[in-house]
């Protein structure tokens, strides 16, 4: 698939010509600049883009004087494992990497730039961070909702900060781009970069996200007890609702790392109950089969069902979406009334949960080298650019970029032909 961008939207912003000899300069690589490639595999006859993103690394000169850095650090949106790694590892790199003193975290999201809240600054040093990646949910605090982006940039002037990190979605990265465009629409000289942070693996043109691999490890504790539940009683049925929005990578992956679960039904993939090629009867046919059956369901799906019910907005201007949990374990129940069929179902739960865990091993080692890779690029004078991972190598994307489309399964790839040959399951759809 070619991309929907050209090369000169991959170019990073700089505030100007990096002239400062860096405190890694005997550490960082000289004499050329690398890139990786947007396909860097070939697709004989299909692939014939030569575009790149630059590689993220340490650079020999840096532009801001680290003895006159002013840093702040924000959280937005919903907790997401690996928040406070991520907050560390900024605070680490800055202090011991680049000897930047003056660290500040701002508390609950965009709120602790806008004097209203009241929301009071947190110095942010290698003691105060401590033993914060032990803990789950962020130590900054988070909130949703617009603020005014003037405000924000007010307050960034107001304090003298340099380096602006936002650790955030989608919504947050938008206000991101924004405070951005505010700023150098004033001539300041702040550096904005972000760390994507979605918990459902959405964001485009980034391999995957912090916290992720969690969710999953999380989300298959979930599919273990939802399949010893199913298997301990005649006809019996196990159904997990997982995060995903729009996106259902956590439901599919938790699934195929699993094998426990016969139904997947996410958001990318429509599907029908009734009918004779209706998922009911795809289940129903299972449990005369096996005697058991688990189903995962992303959050997102099926909301075609709630057409005639009215949905609200929530703070970050997201359709709320209505609960496709429950509503299905009251139709399956409806249904094997209706067919004197008994069964015992299990309804499981688990998003806040795995939200708010600390990051595995895996996750920390990953968010530490976002959050070293966010200052390198911030401290060389690179803006508007998150970090992110493409293809397995540590990259600088445009926020522009990043911010574009959702990312989501593809009902004809790879992902979703490796849930049918986990699960076996055929298309919902009666014609």
């Amino acid at each position: 698939m070619e991309p929907s961008f050209t090369a000169e939207e991959t170019e990073i912003k700089k505030l100007g010509e990096a002239k400062i000899l860096s405190p890694l300069a005997d550490l960082s690589e000289i004499g050329f600049d690398r890139r990786i490639l947007y396909h860097p595999y070939l697709i004989k006859d299909q692939v014939k883009t030569d575009i790149s993103f630059e590689v993220a690394k340490h650079d020999k000169y840096i532009y801001f004087d680290p003895k006159k850095v002013t840093a702040a650090v924000v959280t937005c949106g919903g907790l997401c494992p690996g928040l406070n790694n991520v907050i560390r590892a900024i605070v680490l790199a800055l202090h011991y990497g680049y000897g930047v003193k003056r660290v500040f975290g701002i508390k609950y999201g965009l709120q602790g730039f806008i004097p209203k809240y009241g929301h009071e600054l947190i110095e942010l040093n290698p003691k105060t961070v401590s033993d914060i990646h032990e803990q789950g949910g962020t130590m900054l605090g988070s909130s949703r909702g617009e603020q005014s982006i003037e405000e924000v940039v007010d307050a960034l002037e107001r304090q003298n900060m340099n380096l602006l990190f936002v650790i955030g979605g989608d919504g947050s990265l938008h206000a991101a781009s924004e405070i951005e465009k505010e700023v150098s629409r004033r001539g300041l000289k702040i550096a904005v970069a972000g760390v994507p942070k979605t918990i459902d693996n959405d964001i485009s043109n980034i391999s995957h996200s912090f916290g992720f691999e969690t969710a999953v490890e999380e989300a298959t504790k979930s599919i273990q007890c939802a399949h010893s539940e199913a298997m301990s009683y005649p006809n019996g049925i196990g159904l997990v609702k997982l995060m995903g929005r729009e996106s259902g990578f956590i439901a599919a992956t938790a699934a195929r790392a699993q094998r426990d679960v016969n139904f997947v039904l996410v958001p990318e993939v429509d599907f029908e109950l009734e009918g004779p090629k209706g998922f009911f009867k795809a289940l129903e046919d299972r449990l005369l089969d096996r005697s058991h059956a688990v189903i995962v369901v992303a959050e997102g799906a099926g909301q075609k069902f709630f057409e005639d019910m009215k949905s609200g907005i929530d703070p970050s201007g997201n359709l709320v979406l209505k609960d496709i949990g429950r509503y299905l374990k009251q139709k399956i129940d409806e249904y094997f009334k209706k067919r004197e069929i008994n069964v015992t179902m299990k309804y499981i739960d688990p998003s806040y949960m795995i939200r708010s865990v600390p990051a595995n091993t895996s996750d920390g080692l990953f968010c530490a080298t976002l959050g070293a890779n966010a200052v390198h690029a911030a401290m060389a004078g690179k803006t508007s650019v998150v970090v992110s991972i493409w293809h397995g190598v540590y990259c600088h994307i445009p926020i522009a970029l990043a911010i574009r489309n959702r990312k989501t399964i593809n009902p004809r790839g790879t992902e979703w032909i490796n849930v049918i040959e986990s699960t076996g399951q055929t298309s919902f759809i009666n014609d």
